[in-house]
């Protein structure tokens, strides 16, 4: 019996282990709770303000990510030049979160989008953003959409 009870409780909790494993809404939870998921923000990609620069996808990610922390006064929460994803707050006092995705599109060219759930944070963030690389390329496109 007591060999019995001693399998019960190995399958129990390996089903358990199992389960908890394989539930990406758990770990997702307890980012949201922490403060620093990113599902809002990738979730809102499909109303997304899109703009192709001339700049190549490396170049382009660490331009952009200076220009959030040095011209914005940005926090940035989370980052993965795997995912190619920079996630933000607006500023350290303004934790509206705004989510950067990069696309290469060819050697010399990449999209950027800006998506967030707020329109004002997407708008402001994607204009300094865009202004500040326009600027430092020289290059007046006006291909930006919404």
């Amino acid at each position: 019996m007591k060999i019995f009870k001693h399998y019960w409780v190995i399958a129990l909790l390996g089903y358990c282990i199992i389960g908890l494993l394989g539930c990406a809404t758990l770990w997702e939870g307890a980012k949201g709770f922490a403060g620093i998921s990113t599902k809002s923000i990738e979730e809102s990609r499909k109303s997304a303000i899109l703009k192709k620069v001339k700049y190549d996808y490396n170049t382009c990610y660490s331009k952009t990510k200076e220009i959030l922390i040095t011209h914005i006064g940005a926090y940035i929460y989370a980052e993965d030049l795997n995912r190619h994803m920079i996630a933000i707050y607006v500023s350290k006092e303004d934790t509206t979160p705004v989510g950067l995705f990069f696309k290469e599109i060819d050697a010399a060219n990449t999209q950027i989008e800006v998506s967030s759930l707020s329109t004002y944070a997407k708008e402001f963030i994607a204009g300094k953003v865009f202004s500040v690389l326009e600027e430092e390329k020289g290059q007046g496109q006006t291909d930006a959409e919404k």
